[in-house]
C-alpha cells in the first residue's frame, strides 16, 4: 500500500467533517452538531491562521487525516503545534497511516524555524494511542487539560 500525504483543500471539507464525527463517536460516544462541524471545518480550511489539515490518501481515497493548530509559547519564544482531529479509517488502521501522517507533520514543523515542538492530547485510558505516540518519540508530561465550554451545544 502506497500512502501519499497532501494538504487538505476546501473540497475535502465534507469528508473531514465526517471523519471528525466518527472520531467523536469512537472516543467520546457523541455525535457532533452537523450545523457546527461542517462550517467549522470549512472555516478552518479557509483560514491558514487557524491551522492546517493533511490527508492520507491511497488510490485516490482519503483514508486518514491530521490537523495542526498553533500556540505561541512566550516561555520558549516559539510556536508549538498541537496535533488534533486525528482519524484513520477503520479499514486502514495498524498499517502505518498514522505514522506517515505524523512524520509528515514533524517534517513540516522542523522545516519552519518558528516551530519549537509538537504536542497533542490523548485520552488517559487510550493506552493503544499512547503507545503509538511514544513509539514516535513523544513523551507524557505532567499536565492535565482543563476547560470551560461556554455553549454546551458546541
Amino acid at each position: 500500500m502506497t500512502i501519499s500525504i497532501r494538504d487538505a483543500m476546501p473540497a475535502d471539507a465534507s469528508i473531514i467533517a465526517d471523519y471528525n464525527n466518527r472520531l467523536a463517536k469512537e472516543t467520546e460516544a457523541r455525535s457532533l452538531n452537523h450545523d457546527l462541524i461542517g462550517p467549522g471545518v470549512a472555516a478552518f480550511l479557509a483560514d491558514p491562521s487557524k491551522g492546517r489539515y493533511w490527508l492520507a490518501v491511497v488510490d485516490d481515497r482519503i483514508i486518514g487525516q491530521i490537523a495542526v493548530t498553533h500556540e505561541w509559547s512566550d516561555w520558549r519564544n516559539g510556536m508549538m503545534w498541537w496535533i488534533q482531529s486525528v482519524y484513520i479509517h477503520s479499514d486502514y488502521r495498524r498499517q502505518g497511516v498514522y505514522t506517515s501522517l505524523n512524520r509528515h507533520v514533524e517534517s513540516q514543523a522542523k522545516s519552519d524555524s518558528e516551530v519549537i515542538g509538537i504536542r497533542l492530547y490523548v485520552k488517559k485510558d487510550n493506552e493503544r494511542a499512547q503507545t503509538t505516540y511514544a513509539g514516535l518519540g513523544m513523551k507524557m508530561i505532567n499536565y492535565r487539560i482543563m476547560q470551560s465550554i461556554f455553549d454546551q451545544e458546541k
